[in-house]
């Protein structure tokens, strides 16, 4: 067993116990060194083990929304103490770790053997299905550009995998001569366009209108349709799906954005035109926003 591959062990052996006795961060720190000691050797680096458990105590808000949001099927509490964990540490080492150091394919792999081996029957795969839809979320760093039919599930052709449709707005207003835009922040970190599932037979316009009323309440008049993108995501339960997104341009009064309770979302703001270039958006939300910019600029310069 690698050095490194050991230190995870003790550190979710560590964790198991902190949150299975709700343990205070000084008790868990002193259960680890108990472990340490037990089970350690060597050349362990103790050092890496106190830094990834004080960051997965110190992120369990923010690592347990993750989960809610990547597994909304299965409320934190159903999940297993032993998954639950796992999942912990995979999450802080993909979000939180130096990259350099832990590579997001190391930190999600290290996460299933440990699975396989702490975990009941299914775990692995369950472990595999929520990290795997957290590193999509992230714009799967590490990986390189492949086309989305090398991207599937090879057991379930592309052209079979579940469809799921969602519709979304560039929301923008212009107020005392200055154009704002609506944008969301999620759990990940970043700012991103608000958008939600489209319910059977109803069509792409229509779910972004009361999408974006549910979850910034406003009201939104739809201008043009701007993009239309699909990926594959991964569902813990369902595996492999295809999500295909409809994004529009949309017009909206000056007012307060009251956040809806969607899951996964932390804020939402308006942002003056010149302020969005500092924000963290997603790669593939970029090109949508930037046509949604050169769309304003035609409409006012007409």
């Amino acid at each position: 067993m690698s050095s490194r591959h050991l230190a995870r062990s003790i550190v979710l052996q560590t964790a198991f116990e902190w949150d299975f006795r709700n343990e205070t961060r000084e008790e868990a720190l002193e259960s680890l060194s108990r472990n340490f000691k037990e089970f350690g050797e060597g050349d362990l680096e103790k050092n890496f083990m106190e830094d990834l458990l004080k960051g997965i105590i110190d992120k369990k808000t923010d690592l347990d929304n993750i989960i809610t949001k990547a597994a909304p099927d299965w409320p934190l509490e159903k999940i297993s103490v032993a998954d639950r964990n796992i999942l912990r540490v995979g999450l802080y080492e993909l979000l939180f770790s130096d990259r350099k150091e832990v590579p997001a394919k190391v930190a999600i792999n290290e996460s299933i053997e440990l699975a396989k081996t702490y975990g009941g029957e299914k775990s692995s795969s369950f472990v595999n299905g929520v990290l795997g839809t957290v590193y999509k979320e992230l714009g799967e760093p590490g990986k390189a550009e492949t086309s989305k039919k090398n991207n599937h599930n090879p057991n379930i052709p592309f052209e079979k995998m579940p469809i799921k449709r969602l519709a979304g707005a560039v929301v923008y207003t212009i107020n005392d001569g200055d154009i704002y835009f609506a944008f969301v922040h999620d759990v990940f970190g970043r700012w991103t366009l608000s958008k939600g599932k489209i319910e059977p037979n109803e069509d792409a316009k229509a779910g972004a209108i009361r999408e974006l009323k549910e979850e910034l309440g406003i009201d939104i008049k739809i201008e043009s349709e701007l993009q239309n993108n699909e990926y594959i995501a991964n569902h813990p339960e369902e595996g492999k799906i295809r999500k295909q997104v409809t994004y529009f341009l949309a017009n909206a009064e000056m007012k307060d954005l009251k956040l809806g309770d969607s899951g996964g979302l932390d804020d939402a703001k308006w942002f003056k035109l010149q302020d969005i270039q500092t924000l963290n958006f997603y790669n593939d939300i970029l090109p949508i926003i930037t046509k949604a910019i050169t769309l304003i600029g035609m409409k006012i310069n007409k």
